[in-house]
């Protein structure tokens, strides 16, 4: 059992990435940071950057059936679940006429039917505490268009829709819900996006007028205030966390 007067907070695809930032993040502001992923020598890595602040579950979330089970035994053993940061997420690369009904709804699956009932289980704690702070994380990609992208896009679409459907139902409750769009920011997902691909590597560039790629850190720094009282009147908000790509030409 963690100490009572701790924070507690689940990152799902918080092995790596946007997601492993985020955990670090929290760990150091002494949040206790749980986080969710499939690859077990990845949570391994992550849990020894989190040390005595942290630990690692793994857990596949497209495994919806056992998610109940999964936050009761989170709940039993922590006593609380103050923070929820729905980050994992697949994407992929194809050709709109070529993605097949199993690809689009398995990214589907995945990056909403998973976040929604993760956030139903983690919400009924929440109404107990009368308090909480829910975090998506979308895309720029719900934004604007992207080509080659249309399952991914579909997906980050619905998290801003929900989240907002969210803030309005559960705000009254003491939990507020807020989403993150980052930009391109230089993970392993955006290196698959962009490698190879000169034209939209150009675009991209071109269009940020910061004229760099944000690190994972920047989409860190942010989840930790809207976590936290920092953020205590925001609710129902995305925030583009681009480098003022999504205002660029």
């Amino acid at each position: 059992m963690t100490r009572p007067n701790n924070l507690i907070a689940i990152v799902t695809g918080g092995a790596s990435g946007i997601g492993l930032a985020i955990a670090e993040k929290f760990a150091r502001n002494n949040i206790f940071t749980i986080i969710i992923g499939r690859d077990e020598s990845k949570l391994s890595a992550a849990r020894d950057i989190l040390g005595e602040n942290g630990t690692a579950i793994q857990f596949d979330l497209a495994r919806l059936e056992a998610i109940p089970s999964l936050v009761k035994d989170i709940y039993e053993q922590y006593g609380r679940i103050d923070i929820l940061v729905n980050n994992a997420g697949i994407n992929q690369k194809k050709e709109f006429t070529e993605v097949t009904d199993e690809e689009f709804q398995l990214i589907m699956h995945t990056n909403v039917n998973a976040v929604f009932s993760l956030s139903r289980e983690v919400v009924k704690i929440m109404e107990q505490q009368e308090s909480g702070s829910i975090i998506n994380i979308s895309s720029m990609a719900a934004l604007y268009g992207l080509p080659k992208v249309i399952a991914y896009t579909a997906s980050k679409s619905a998290i801003e829709g929900m989240t907002v459907a969210m803030a309005i139902e559960l705000s009254p409750k003491g939990i507020r819900v807020n989403v993150i769009a980052p930009g391109f920011i230089a993970t392993d997902m955006s290196a698959k996006a962009l490698n190879g691909d000169e034209e939209r590597k150009r675009k991209v560039m071109g269009r940020t007028p910061m004229g760099y790629l944000g690190k994972p850190e920047d989409v860190a720094n942010t989840a930790l205030f809207l976590a936290t009282d920092a953020s205590g009147y925001i609710t129902g908000t995305s925030i583009r966390v681009d480098g003022g790509n999504a205002v660029g030409f």
